[in-house]
This record gives structure tokens, sequence and C-alpha cells, in this order.
């Protein structure tokens, strides 16, 4: 009996390695971690909001070895984001590559600026959110909010609006956001475009338009100085430290949350296992002083989200925006 019992425990111990061998695999299919360098790309020019945060994320990826693998910054400006989105998608399958960018992202592709949405990227993450601020001279006769959403419900082009930089972003949303939950005419708004919120900020103090909205962080140095009143926010709650005092809309009877939001992507057909080592290293990123410094000073908020979650974010923003976008007749006309 002695060599049918060897055989038996024989045949069991290679089942159980059988079974094992799929699970080692899996298990080693987890542990994906970069073994090349690894580009954060940034689809705008060298200097910008998305450029900062790029290289913020690679100096604390290097200097807490959270990657041991080469990390760089890649500039590919142009198009709308587009050349970018391109350039990352050149790279199928391979989580090698990371791309930071923003609500003009999905805005470019409903306008038919792009022709690349968040359905042909595989989200990483959320980072944060960055909120609109309303401003006006402290002799405006708009004192709060309340009196701008008179005006714009009464007759929407009587009011001038400088921002930047173009139809359809983040602060022409904000503003159409509130006029059209007020129910005043979003094409006759009145904007006048500005290649920098600073220019947009001079063009409100100097009298030559009655109302600026730009991202909160670009008005508080004024309001701090007097010069500026911010009369309304789009955040969904009061916000804490510096704009603990500025009313959101909701505060005043509109539900106008509109954000200009910062995600980063990697390209379509990464794996589940690359996501999750992003997500990972993202989500120790966030933990840092260093991070928690840079939103403080950006005047933002911590919002991070992991891949899933963000997917759903991007899915529910995109299906919103089309909606206002199209009432503002800015949708691409298939």
């Amino acid at each position: 009996m002695e060599p049918l019992v060897t055989f038996l425990s024989a045949a069991r111990a290679a089942i159980v390695v059988a079974a094992l061998i799929p699970l080692v695999a899996g298990a080693a299919e987890v542990q994906w971690k970069p073994d090349k360098r690894v580009e954060i790309i940034v689809p705008s020019s060298t200097g910008g909001g998305n450029d900062r945060i790029g290289r913020l994320m690679q100096s604390i990826m290097q200097q807490k070895h959270l990657v041991d693998a080469v990390t760089t910054v890649v500039n590919k400006p142009g198009a709308g984001m587009a050349l970018g989105m391109s350039y990352l998608n050149q790279h199928p399958g391979d989580a090698h590559h990371l791309l930071i960018t923003s609500v003009g992202f999905l805005t470019n592709h409903i306008t038919g600026r792009s022709e690349y949405s968040h359905r042909d990227v595989t989200p990483v993450a959320l980072l944060f959110e960055e909120y609109v601020g309303f401003g006006v001279r402290p002799d405006s006769k708009f004192k709060t909010g309340k009196d701008l959403m008179a005006a714009l419900k009464s007759d929407a082009g009587s009011i001038s609006t400088s921002m930047a930089s173009a139809a359809g972003n983040h602060n022409h949303l904000a503003l159409a956001t509130v006029t059209r939950h007020v129910g005043g005419d979003l094409k006759k708004l009145k904007i006048v475009a500005y290649g920098s919120g600073g220019n947009a900020m001079t063009a409100v103090l100097g009298g030559h338009v009655d109302l600026v909205v730009a991202p909160a962080a670009t008005l508080l140095p004024q309001s701090q100085q007097g010069l500026l009143k911010m009369i309304a926010i789009s955040a969904p709650k009061r916000l804490e430290g510096a704009l603990a005092a500025v009313p959101t809309w909701r505060e005043q009877g509109v539900n106008a949350v509109v954000s200009n939001w910062r995600v980063i992507l990697t390209p379509r057909g990464a794996s589940p296992q690359q996501t999750t080592y992003w997500e990972n290293v993202l989500a120790r990123v966030a933990e840092t002083s260093e991070w928690k410094e840079m939103l403080e000073k950006s005047v933002v908020t911590a919002n991070f989200l992991r891949s899933g979650e963000t997917r759903k974010f991007l899915n529910q923003e995109y299906e919103e925006l089309k909606v206002m976008l199209d009432a503002l007749g800015l949708v691409k006309q298939k």
C-alpha cells in the first residue's frame, strides 16, 4: 500500500501546487510597479497651474521615495489640451505615462475642440476642486449675490463680465449656471474674455466691466486689500480660512456648484493593477505636508477620489456640462 499512498500524496501535492499557480501569478500581477521612466504629462506650457501641480507631484514622489523609477514632467501644450491627450494615448496600456488635466478636457470634447473624452482614457484619481468666485468693485450696485441674481433674471445682457480665457470654461459655466437657475437668458450674457485672470481683474477694477468671474484664489488678494468684494462663490458649502466670509450661491438661494477640478489620467487599456498602484501613490502624495501646504496657499479644496469614484464623477460631470453648454449654444452639432 505504501507506493499507492505515496502516489496519492504526490498527486494531492501536485493538485495543490497547480491550484496555487494562478494565485501566485495574480499576486505577482498585483505587485506591478514602474520599471522605466515615468512621465507626468502637462497639456499646457510651463509655469501654469497644472504645470506647477505636476512638478510638485514629481518632487514629492522623488523626495519621499514613493516611486522608485525616475519621474519627469513633460509639457505638451496646444489645441485645447488635445495635443497632451493625443500624446497620452500614443501609449495604450502603458501606465508609465500620467496626465494632469482639468474640466477643460471634457468641455473641449463636448464643444468639438478635442476628440478625446474621459471614455478614451483611464481615470486614476481626482486630486482637488477649485471653486469660482464672483467679484465686484466695493461701490458696485451689486451688494450681494441676490442683487446680481435679480439683474441676470431681468436682463442678462445688461451686465458685462470679464473672465479668462475662453467661452465654455469653468468661469463661463459658473455664471451660466447662476443665470439658468434664476431664469435668465444665457445667450444674452455679455462676456469679455481676457488672456489671463489678472487682466480680467484689471478690467473690473478699472470700471470697464461690472463683474469679474474667476477662481476664488485669483480674486482673494484684491479682496483682502479692499479693492474688490466677493459676493458669492460656487462651492457646495462655506469654505474655511481666507474665504470663510464669502457666501455660497446655495446660501443665497441658487444651487450653483461649479469647480475647476484636477484629475490624473493614464492611457486607455491600463490594467487594474497599474491603476491601483498609482491610486496608492497619489493617496500618499495627498497626505504629505507639502501637498497640504499647496492646497492651502492655492485656496483649493481637497477631495481625493480613487479611480472608480473618479470615473463616476467624470460621467456625471460630462452629462451636466453637456446640458449647460447646449443651453449656451456651444455643443458641437453632429
